[in-house]
């Protein structure tokens, strides 16, 4: 077997993979933006307020993140690949049908249970799935690639949908992300491999004497329930699904779904109120890609401190900046958006220090569900503040100081605490693998 792991000369096929993960996380990003441009036509279209929609992009977040930590289960027993099909299939029929609905229990279904459990198997997890598989060196750079994409598919979505739906309406928006995740399972089916081992290769910047992963064989939901029930007893796995639960509650629930509403609030138009999310996704793509470098580089606690930090200045200021438009939320979209998501990486890094890498996708799923169980809790609560106070200043000062609290206790972990062992899921077998 050709056992070649070159970080430099030859071409890698780690890179194919990459780069299909990155344009599967583009589309699916895509996806789970669109609420933010179809809040306001629902509401005008069918009467919904704004708490009954929330309702619906809640239960969509949840189960973004509950199936994560099966997903990343599903994806070492059965495949990366067939899961990740799976996925884009669910979230093309599920936005495909949104078009004919004409309840809420429909949007309830369709964008809430459908999409959210299609979205759900494509999470942050496959980000680090993938590289934990493919990558022996530049991991935290790779990483912070792929999570950026999600800040990229706002920045190639979001100004698109939200000029198709002010010039054609709302479901013709719709059917061109169906049409988007149906494109990319194309690519997917035709040339993603599993594992390096699959085409003769060790994985990218690997040399024999790096230790191998580990292939799991038994019940994936079994492995997942372990995994948990683990993470529950681990001070530092609280700490982890805590900040991320801030974390969610803070970008995806707060900012991704209600900024555009909150624009119109202030009589900013909904499609400059995109333009500037899609700004966010910019800066984002150039801030997680440097967190990625910098957390193979500096303390990850102190990155996290950072980052929460100016997130949550940058939320208290938002309601002034929101009033004043010309200077204000420019200063606001810089700031958020080097930000969004470079939680990501160092948290990524911690929870395989903390758990190992064999197991580090499954724990970190879970604390992926903590994000989204933020997320979903901020998507409904700003709602409900919206509906029952006339503003979102409530919800963007709470937020902002959620985040400065976070930033406080997140350079706790992993001190005054043992290393965590690797433990074996309990009938879950483990064996060796170069992938």
């Amino acid at each position: 077997m050709d056992t070649r792991g070159e970080s430099s000369g030859a071409f890698h096929y780690a890179w194919v993979i990459a780069g299909l993960t990155f344009l599967v996380l583009l589309a699916t990003a895509g996806v789970r933006s669109a609420p933010g441009v179809l809040i306001v036509p629902l509401e005008r279209e069918f009467g919904w307020d704004r708490a009954t929609i929330s309702l619906a992009v809640s239960v969509n977040l949840v189960l973004y993140g509950l199936i994560g930590p099966f997903a990343a289960a599903f994806m070492g027993r059965l495949g990366i690949r067939r899961t990740v099909l799976a996925s884009l299939l669910f979230v093309a029929t599920g936005v495909a049908l949104t078009p004919l609905m004409t309840a809420p229990w429909h949007l309830m279904l369709l964008w809430g249970v459908v999409v959210g459990g299609g979205t759900g198997m494509t999470a942050l997890v496959l980000g680090a799935t993938v590289v934990n598989r493919w990558f022996a060196e530049r991991r935290g750079l790779v990483l912070g690639v792929l999570t950026a994409s999600t800040a990229t598919g706002q920045l190639v979505f979001l100004p698109m949908l939200a000029s198709v739906v002010a010039r054609v309406g709302w479901r013709p928006a719709a059917l061109v992300v169906a049409g988007v995740a149906a494109a990319v399972a194309i690519p997917v089916a035709l040339l993603f491999r599993e594992r390096p081992s699959d085409l003769g290769l060790m994985p990218y910047g690997a040399s024999p004497a790096t230790e191998s992963l580990a292939v799991a064989v038994g019940n994936p939901f079994v492995a997942a329930i372990d995994a948990l029930r683990d993470g529950l007893r681990s001070r530092d796995f609280w700490l982890l699904a805590g900040s991320f639960f801030v974390c969610g509650a803070s970008t995806n629930g707060l900012i991704g779904t209600h900024l555009i509403p909150a624009c119109l609030d202030y009589g900013i138009p909904e499609v400059q109120g995109a333009s500037l999310l899609a700004a966010m996704g910019l800066f984002d793509l150039a801030g997680t890609t440097a967190s990625g470098w910098l957390s193979d580089r500096w303390d990850n606690r102190v990155l996290l401190c950072w980052y929460y930090g100016l997130r949550g200045v940058a939320l208290v200021f938002l309601p002034s900046f929101l009033g004043s438009a010309a200077w204000g939320l420019p200063i606001f979209a810089l700031i958020y958006g080097l930000d969004w998501i470079a939680t990501v990486p160092p948290t990524v890094k911690l929870t395989s220090d903390a758990f190992g890498k064999a197991r580090a996708p499954v724990m970190f799923g879970w604390i992926v569900a903590a994000h989204q169980l933020g997320a979903a809790a901020a998507a409904l609560g700003a709602g409900a503040v919206r509906t029952w106070m006339g503003d979102y200043e409530r919800a963007f000062l709470t937020s902002g100081a959620l985040c400065l609290i976070t930033a406080g206790f997140v350079l706790r972990i992993g001190r005054d605490s043992p290393p965590e062992s690797e433990p074996v899921p309990g009938d879950v077998q483990l064996e060796p693998s170069l992938g």
